[in-house]
């Protein structure tokens, strides 16, 4: 039950992450700004979880998982429902701040979410059990995408009030908060162990004795530059080469997100009989053929580049993020917190814009690629290390 509980959350903040995709063009059509200044959604919510991780962290180190949920959910709706007044003052960074505080509650519930899910159940499953979970982020992504996308762009509404989306997720949000508030989740305790006496703070020890948890929190920072960046600029990218119109690209998006939840689930049922580190490795070179395919600028051959990537990235958070917080113990909260810091990746979307405002709109993907470089670097290291473990 609790794990239950615990895996619809996963759906809110697939939904709320989505939107961003969708309102970046809105708001270049509806206020005349370039792709480069509109990725400031990105940069302003993403800045939101890496200025709050350490902060969450601490507060569910402290006062629990379920606590850590509840306050996430409070600073998300809250957030949603700024919208209203934004939209009366009806300039750009008015946004921009209530995005902030969405941001914020984010992180405080993924770093509650995703280490409990982790914990509830037999170690060995816990890759396979993340994964999972995230497919239903995954569908929160597309449900997105699909209604927010018809409600900006299909043309049927004369008044596509910004605020309307938001205030609808603002309030179910906060009810939610209540529900959990209500609600009584097992907290899951870690024994002492040796490495908990030992003076210094948890990140000093993460940093000193925990190597293969650094290299798994960049590799998770390198994914989330590339999955983030081609989520923010998939519109731009198909409209720019003028393939689609913005609400085809939106729909288009949609059925690429379709293939990101697909991946979820079948990355969760193979890695019950395949080990996630090989699972990982097949997925980043997938990855980054990929997006050398979409680099060739053929329109068919990008266009099935492109989905291709949504379905190879699937697996990735949840597994570099579960295969990091191995053997942690006492640790593994305060880690939690140092991978949540990753989303600030988004930023690279910034990046990508200002390369496709003065080149061309193929040359962004560079950007990503390198990405999913690193995370394929970051697998095949967990391959050899296991091996030798093996041996």
């Amino acid at each position: 039950m609790p794990f239950i509980i615990v895996t619809s959350l996963f759906f809110l903040w697939g939904f709320a992450r989505a939107i961003l995709d969708v309102l970046n063009k809105h708001f270049q059509n509806a206020l005349d700004i370039s792709i480069t200044q509109s990725s400031l959604i990105q940069v302003t919510t993403y800045l939101g979880y890496f200025l709050t991780a350490i902060p969450a962290g601490w507060f569910i180190n402290r006062h629990g998982y379920r606590l850590g949920v509840v306050l996430g959910l409070l600073l998300f709706g809250i957030g949603s429902l700024l919208f209203i007044p934004c939209a009366a003052v009806g300039t750009f960074y008015a946004f921009l701040g209530a995005l902030f505080i969405i941001g914020c509650g984010l992180v405080f519930l993924e770093t509650s979410a995703n280490p409990y899910v982790t914990e509830l159940g037999e170690k060995e499953t816990a890759t396979s059990r993340l994964n999972f979970s995230q497919s239903f982020n995954g569908l929160g992504c597309l449900f997105a995408t699909f209604v927010v996308g018809q409600f900006f762009f299909s043309g049927h509404f004369e008044d596509n009030h910004v605020a309307v989306p938001y205030t609808i997720l603002g309030i179910l949000v906060l009810v939610i908060a209540l529900i959990f508030s209500r609600i009584n989740l097992p907290e899951i305790k870690h024994a002492e162990t040796e490495e908990d006496k030992i003076k210094g703070t948890r990140i000093m020890k993460l940093f000193r004795h925990h190597p293969m948890f650094v290299f798994g929190l960049f590799a998770l920072l390198a994914y989330e530059v590339a999955e983030i960046s081609i989520n923010s600029y998939f519109i731009n990218f198909v409209t720019g080469q003028r393939w689609l119109d913005d609400n085809t690209a939106s729909i288009v998006l949609t059925i690429a997100l379709g293939f990101f939840m697909v991946g979820r689930f079948l990355g969760s049922y193979i890695m019950k009989h395949i080990r996630p580190q090989l699972v990982l490795t097949v997925c980043g070179l997938g990855a980054s053929l990929c997006c050398a395919l979409v680099l060739m600028n053929f329109k068919v051959i990008s266009m099935v580049g492109l989905l291709g990537v949504y379905l190879f990235e699937a697996i990735m958070f949840p597994t570099i993020f579960s295969l990091a917080l191995q053997n942690l113990g006492g640790l593994t909260k305060r880690a939690s917190s140092l991978l949540m810091m990753t989303p600030i990746g988004g930023c690279g979307f910034l990046l990508m814009g200002y390369i496709a405002d003065t080149t061309n709109h193929v040359l962004p993907f560079i950007i990503p690629a390198v990405g999913f470089n690193v995370v394929t670097l970051y697998a095949i290291y967990l391959l050899k290390g296991r091996r030798q473990i093996n041996k």
